[in-house]
């Protein structure tokens, strides 16, 4: 008897030549306005977690610092090599920076020691690099610096009828 469609050689079963609710046979959604929607909201779940779990804008801000320093601080290479430590540091300070918020998102059981670097790297920034970036790079240091250091992890919300505080969870 001939039917629609063919038979599949593995079970026996039919197979149309179109897909019948828009899902693949693995049970995944195909590349629909659908399937896009939910790998996006999938991918804002997973980044919003991540983003809670650590130091993230304290490490933005001092990334956005460093940028800033790195930024003013470009010069041809041959005022660099002329000028010597001077035209380097602005370099070694700003990418020194973008390192020290870049670490703390990585390993946030480092965000002191990497926060106050930070700090440091950015006021030494006044100095050695165009005003810290004209003053801007050095705020934004300063600052992301200073969140990364006060950053700590979220407590657990204490259970419903108990007046105990629980203490705070290291991540």
């Amino acid at each position: 008897m001939l039917s629609r469609g063919r038979r599949s050689r593995e079970g026996g079963r039919e197979e149309s030549g179109r897909k019948g609710n828009g899902k693949e046979e693995n049970g995944r959604e195909d590349g629909g306005p659908r399937g896009a929607y939910a790998r996006l909201r999938s991918a804002y779940v997973w980044f919003r977690a991540f983003r809670r779990t650590r130091p993230f804008w304290g490490g933005v801000w001092m990334v956005a610092g460093g940028w800033t320093v790195l930024k003013f601080s470009l010069s041809s290479v041959q005022l660099i090599v002329s000028t010597g430590f001077g035209g380097v540091a602005g370099y070694l300070v700003g990418g020194g920076m973008i390192l020290c918020g870049l670490i703390p998102i990585a390993a946030p059981r480092q965000r002191h020691t990497f926060g106050l670097i930070g700090c440091v790297l950015a006021v030494v920034s006044l100095v050695v690099s165009n005003l810290g970036g004209f003053l801007l790079g050095m705020v934004l240091g300063v600052l992301g610096g200073s969140m990364l250091v006060g950053w700590g992890p979220k407590r657990p919300r204490a259970a419903a009828g108990t007046g105990a505080v629980p203490e705070a969870v290291e991540a």
